[in-house]
């Protein structure tokens, strides 16, 4: 096969790392949304993360859901929920390991919730490129008014 035809099914870069995310997803412990994030700079991986319960903790899947108890829809009360989100814990990685996320970008299988968005904002993430939605429009203004460029893959 012709070098050029072998290049064609090649992944682009921002379909590699998105694909990444949705493996780190299968990690997740929740069962309402299974999300997984990684952080890159440079075409370089930093660290990556899901969500679930924090180390040490039960997990949903062990305790139940109890946003699903209380009919809790989605985006709404996120305080009331055991598990930490996929971005928190890329940046909990980074920091537990010395990792600078200063200027890196966030793939991820969802937009962020507005605790996410304040936190990675402050970390310095400059762009997120997000695979879904998520009903938070609160965070998509503050992404905005943060200059955070967001960019949602048509795949």
């Amino acid at each position: 096969m012709p070098r050029r035809e072998k290049q064609s099914k090649r992944k682009g870069w921002d379909e590699y790392f998105i694909a990444i995310a949705r493996l780190v997803a299968e990690r997740s412990t929740c069962l309402r949304r299974k999300v997984g994030a990684v952080l890159v700079r440079d075409k370089r991986i930093l660290c990556t993360g899901y969500n679930g319960a924090p180390h040490g903790l039960a997990h949903c899947v062990e305790t139940g859901c109890l946003r699903e108890k209380l009919r809790i829809p989605p985006g709404e009360r996120i305080e009331i929920c055991r598990g930490i989100h996929a971005e928190q814990n890329t940046l909990v990685q980074a920091a537990s390991f010395g990792i600078s996320v200063a200027g890196a970008t966030l793939y991820c299988t969802h937009a962020p919730c507005i605790t996410c968005a304040k936190m990675l904002i402050n970390a310095g993430i400059r762009e997120f490129v997000i695979a879904a939605d998520y009903p938070d429009e609160f965070a998509r203004r503050f992404l905005h008014e943060a200059g955070v460029k967001v960019r949602r893959l048509k795949m």
